[in-house]
Formats: C-alpha cells, sequence, structure tokens
C-alpha cells in the first residue's frame, strides 16, 4: 500500500514540543522534532548519514543537533555544519528538512516534495474563530490498525448504535437511513433521527426533558482528516437541517496520522456551541469520548487482528458501505496522481475487490 504524501498530517498538538528533541514515525519515515533558541519548531529525518544512529539520540547544541555517536553536526536546515576531526564536510552529509505550519495550537508537518507544501491547504474550520463556540483539545490515541480502517469508521455513522450503545448510540437509529456522497476530496455521510430518546451524551449534557431530533453529518477531507458534526434538539423544535445552532451542536476532530501500514495515531478534539467559558465542561465531554473512542480502538484493532489472515469467504457488501467506498476512490485518486498506487480492498481477491470498492460510487 502507498500512502498520499503531499499532504498536511498532524505531528502532534503544538505544546508537545519543546527543545528536548522528540522522535515521531509518520508515514513510515522516522522523524525527530524538537524548537530552535526562538520557538520554531523543526522537523528532520532521524537518522545521522554516517552509521544511521537516530538523530534523537544526540543532544542539541544551540540550534544546532549533533549525532550522539560521531559528533557529526546539523543545523535546523538539515545541512551538516561540523564533522569532528575534519575540516571538510560530505556534500552527502546533508538529512532532510520537513516543513511544518504551527496552526490553532495544533503543528502539522508536510510529508511529500517540499516545494508542493501550501499552507494555504491546512486544514481549517470557521468555528475556531467564532465566540459562539468553545475549542477543547483531547488526546493523541493510537490505534493498532491501518489508517484506513481508522478512516472508515469516520466515514460511517451507521456503527454507533452497536459500538457505542451508552454514549453516542442507541437502539432507534439502527434502520435509519444514511445518505452518502462526495464534494472533491470530501465524502460526506449523513443522516438524521427524529422524535427519539437522546443517547447517553446528550443526556448528560443536553439536559433534555422528551424526545429529540438528532444528527450526525461525517465530512472526511482526504487523506487524513474528519470533522463529525452532531448534535441534539428538542423534537418540538422541529428544526431543519440549516438551523442545527439551535440545538445542542459538536464538531468532533479527528486527524489521523499513519504511522506505519498498521498503526495509526488518532489526534482527536472538539469544538461545542454550549458552555463555552467552562473547562471543566469540556473535560467531562472529553471523558465520554474517551470511553466511546476506546471502543472504536478495540473494534479497529480486531479487525486489523483478522486482516493478518487469509480471507475464508468472499466480502459482503451493504448499503452502509458507500462512504467507505468513496473514500477508498478518493485516496486511490490522490496517490495515482503522485504516481503511486492504492488497493482498494486490502487483502480481497480480484475482481471482486474492484467491485467492492466502487459499489455505490
Amino acid at each position: 500500500m502507498t500512502f498520499v504524501r503531499n499532504a498536511w498530517y498532524v505531528a502532534g498538538w503544538a505544546e508537545s514540543f519543546g527543545r528536548a528533541l522528540t522522535p515521531l514515525t509518520i508515514l513510515d519515515e522516522p522523524i525527530v522534532i524538537f524548537r530552535s533558541e526562538t520557538g520554531d519548531a523543526v522537523a528532520l529525518a532521524d537518522e545521522c548519514p554516517h552509521k544511521r544512529l537516530p538523530l534523537s539520540k544526540g543532544r542539541l547544541k544551540g540550534d544546532t543537533l549533533e549525532c550522539g555517536y560521531h559528533g557529526l553536526t546539523f543545523d535546523c536546515s538539515g545541512q551538516c555544519v561540523r564533522v569532528p576531526g575534519q575540516s571538510n564536510i560530505p556534500q552527502s552529509a546533508v538529512v532532510r528538512r520537513y516543513p511544518l505550519e504551527e496552526r490553532r495550537g495544533i503543528l502539522w508537518i508536510w510529508m511529500g516534495d517540499a516545494e508542493q507544501a501550501d499552507p494555504a491547504l491546512i486544514f481549517d474550520l470557521p468555528a475556531f474563530d467564532d465566540p459562539a463556540w468553545a475549542a477543547h483539545f483531547g488526546d493523541a490515541l493510537t490505534v493498532e490498525s491501518n489508517y484506513l480502517n481508522l478512516a472508515e469508521n469516520l466515514c460511517d455513522p451507521a456503527h454507533v448504535s452497536f459500538v457505542h450503545p451508552t454514549t453516542l448510540g442507541n437502539p432507534e437509529s439502527e434502520d435509519v437511513p444514511i445518505e452518502s456522497h462526495r464534494e472533491g476530496r470530501t465524502v460526506v455521510t449523513s443522516r438524521w433521527i427524529r422524535d427519539a430518546p437522546p443517547v447517553g451524551f446528550f443526556k448528560a449534557f443536553g439536559n433534555f426533558q422528551g424526545n429529540v431530533d438528532r444528527w450526525h453529518y461525517y465530512f472526511f477531507h482526504a487523506p487524513c482528516t474528519a470533522v463529525i458534526d452532531f448534535g441534539s434538539a428538542a423534537s418540538d423544535l422541529a428544526i431543519a437541517e440549516e438551523d442545527r445552532d439551535r440545538g445542542v451542536r459538536l464538531f468532533a476532530l479527528h486527524f489521523l496520522t499513519p504511522v506505519s501500514e498498521t498503526r495509526t495515531v488518532d489526534h482527536w478534539m472538539h469544538l461545542r456551541n454550549i458552555a463555552q467559558d467552562d473547562e471543566t465542561m469540556g473535560d467531562q465531554m472529553n471523558t465520554q469520548f474517551r470511553l466511546a473512542f476506546d471502543e472504536d480502538k478495540a473494534i479497529l484493532e480486531a479487525i486489523q487482528e483478522r486482516e493478518r489472515q487469509p480471507r475464508r469467504q468472499p466480502p459482503v457488501r451493504i448499503a452502509i458501505d458507500r462512504g467507505a467506498n468513496l473514500l477508498r476512490l478518493v485516496i486511490k485518486d490522490m496517490i495515482e496522481s503522485e504516481g503511486g498506487a492504492l488497493d482498494l480492498a486490502p487483502r480481497r481477491e480480484g475482481k471482486a475487490a474492484e467491485k467492492v470498492a466502487q459499489a455505490g460510487s
């Protein structure tokens, strides 16, 4: 499988990086991140070109990084500026520097061609600048599963009733149809549940006394950013789709960072249109989110483990797969535009794989 490389990925929350050398792996590439003496974040390939010791095993000296094995020293551009014991520096003594951008308390890294690293492509949301909304950071959840399994989960409102029955779902939504479509590189999956009891999350935070109308809009911005717009409003208000701000509304943001073929970090946070100045409310909501996302983690890791084994029967295709199939086609288009190739249905055989991927497209 090939990753989309010409894209911005989340390296982590900006506050997580300081002068300490922080090693990361993104798209199977070892990276070390640190801040210069002026506070600028720097990302270099985490490998000395001499004997391949990770540079994260070395030490900072001012704004230079000294290898811990033989002392080769690199500046913030990745250029070697010192080789102990000799005056000449080999032209090949250079390590890759990755473009970084810091926005909204998030550190973004560009994994592809540096000349194509356009900061205008970094994901943003108008609610960040709206005083009617409050942003609250969550965690970095490591999931031992391929990032496409997580991505499909984030195009899939149908799983909520079964995986999250006490927090984000309930039985009343099980048979409600789901709508899916593609808008360029974004896949939109949605449904409304009208005149039903509130789910556990909105029982806790919505103070609803009766039935509600509730919604799920899953916006997946390929390759790795998801916005889940969900909320509830009292059923007697009979709100229209464009009036969702009249209800208790949240945006759950998921920034997926592929580590390897079988490991992904999900950096998640939320924005809410209630209790904007109440940090304890944000903490309480995050407690509920942690319960739900740990439930997803268990499911996705079990799927990944099973995918290591040969398939014993052809895959079953059902209507709710439409969003996931559209997403795989978007990723396929992006990878092919970079000259790569993506198996639309990993571990599936022959023509059946192509049919699964194209179903509903």
